[in-house]
């Protein structure tokens, strides 16, 4: 894992051998020789974890504790103390601390430590941004005949503790979203909810992603490492694309599913943990089944309940209303005032066959809110051209592309600015996500001035965040 941590001694020499070893390992690390300094680095720079001596010259070890977690809640804190102080070190865990470490310090054991605390909050954290996103949920939603069926079958599955579920249906369709709702509505909805792709993984290193390994056991495995099933215990594991995962490795998570043990890589210890498995597909499974390709008792293992997610253009009742949820959506993120979309547009929305389904139907809506001026969407905001109308969506970079490889070139020549255009609105737009809508930190991010960031964002109609000058 990587991240920035804090180092908070009053003892230069703690300083120095801590942060050596800790920047040895691939952790950025900023220093605090007491404890003032300790609560404006927080605020400052930010980091991931923060390692804290009990004595400092101006506040207690404690105090400053206290306020960093009234300003950082979920701020993973590891205290360093003397052998003689371990009472002192209990006393923080009350408070909020992860764990405490003896000096003189052994850092197998803080490196170990380390990686515990960060994998800590980073479920924390994910688990804190689910909650806080369980309304973009809600677009998903619709009054066609055939969502409602499949929100029946979530409201069911739901209830139970442990069933598996298997969705099924084409890319962007929101099979991760529905797994979402059942986690959000069973009794595991206060433990994790952790997904991994099986195919944007490489096969050598899925196995260690699920199921963790133990130091050693094989290059660069230099610290125990937990997997995806056992810090999700309690909770539950989204396996996606999961038609890519190796034979090997369906081996062992049917091993999980039976038993809901394993062991990890390199490990002799079996672990136990209570999960459900959700996954999702946009292959036949069954024809894998067929071609030797997926074992077939971990395909009805895992399709205990198989949830179909339909096409958006099976659902067109349902494509005006979530147009207009993602136009508000995208108001709220660009600071735009959008208010309806005219019955043009709307027959255009219609009439797309959207091969791409809800994730192309909110793309082409955050590209038209973010470029757009007015109140009304109108039909030549939306920019579907006949192309993209017979069922092309792509971007036309991406078209581009095809035509070269092709050896053809487009009616009319390369649009060389358009496309760069294109690009770089993308760019600043994912990282403006990435940022919260932080200009600085935008700016720093794609290695830009702000002076030139700035003029693109009024260009492009962007704001950054409320107070970021």
């Amino acid at each position: 894992m990587t991240g920035t941590i804090l180092v908070v001694d009053d003892q230069e020499s703690i300083r120095h051998f801590v942060s050596k070893n800790l920047e040895d390992e691939g952790y950025e690390v900023v220093c605090a020789s007491t404890g003032k300094q300790a609560l404006s680095s927080v605020r400052s720079d930010r980091p991931d974890l923060v390692l804290l001596d009990l004595r400092l010259p101006d506040l207690s070890g404690l105090e400053v504790l206290r306020r960093v977690k009234e300003e950082e809640k979920d701020l993973c804190v590891i205290i360093m103390t003397a052998f003689g102080d371990v009472e002192s070190a209990v006393k923080a865990m009350k408070y909020g601390a992860f764990d405490y470490v003896n000096k003189p310090i052994n850092l197998d054991q803080l490196q170990l430590m380390v990686e515990k605390g960060l994998e800590s909050q980073t479920l924390r954290r994910e688990l804190k941004h689910l909650r806080e996103r369980r309304f973009s949920k809600d677009f998903i939603r619709g009054q066609s005949p055939l969502i409602l069926r499949v929100y029946d079958i979530v409201d069911q599955v739901a209830q139970s503790e442990s069933t598996s579920v298997l969705i099924e249906g084409e890319s962007g369709t929101g099979k991760e979203l529905i797994a979402n709702l059942i986690h959000d509505q069973s009794s595991r909805r206060e433990k994790p909810f952790l997904e991994i792709n099986c195919a944007a993984i490489p096969r050598e290193l899925l196995e260690s992603e699920l199921f963790g390994h133990e130091r050693g056991a094989f290059t660069d495995a230099k610290t125990q490492k937990q997997g995806l099933l056992e810090m999700a215990d309690g909770g539950t594991v989204f396996l996606d694309e999961v038609g890519e995962m190796s034979l090997n490795i369906q081996v062992k998570l049917l091993r999980v599913l039976e038993r809901m043990s394993f062991k990890r890589v390199g490990g002799t210890k079996d672990i136990e943990v209570s999960v459900r498995i959700i996954s999702a597909t946009n292959r036949d499974l069954e024809d894998l089944v067929r071609k030797g390709r997926f074992r077939e008792d971990l395909y009805y293992r895992l399709k205990v309940i198989p949830i179909h997610v339909p096409a958006l253009r099976e659902r067109k009742e349902d494509i005006v209303p979530l147009a207009k949820h993602f136009m508000q959506e995208f108001n709220k993120a660009f600071g735009k005032d959008f208010k309806s979309i005219s019955p043009d547009a709307e027959k255009m929305l219609l009439e797309y066959p959207w091969p791409g389904n809800i994730r192309e139907l909110r793309n082409l809506f955050e590209r038209t809110v973010l470029l757009e001026r007015g109140e009304v969407v109108d039909a030549r905001h939306l920019k579907l051209t006949a192309g993209e109308r017979a069922g092309d969506g792509r971007s036309l970079a991406s078209r581009l592309e095809d035509f070269l490889t092709a050896g053809d070139v487009p009616p009319g020549g390369i649009p060389l600015e358009e496309i760069i255009e294109e690009i770089e609105r993308s760019l600043i737009t994912k990282a403006f996500y990435h940022t919260n809508h932080n200009q600085s930190r935008t700016a720093q991010l794609l290695n830009m001035k702000r002076d030139r960031l700035r003029y693109r964002m009024k260009i492009y109609g962007m704001k950054g965040r409320d107070g970021d000058d």
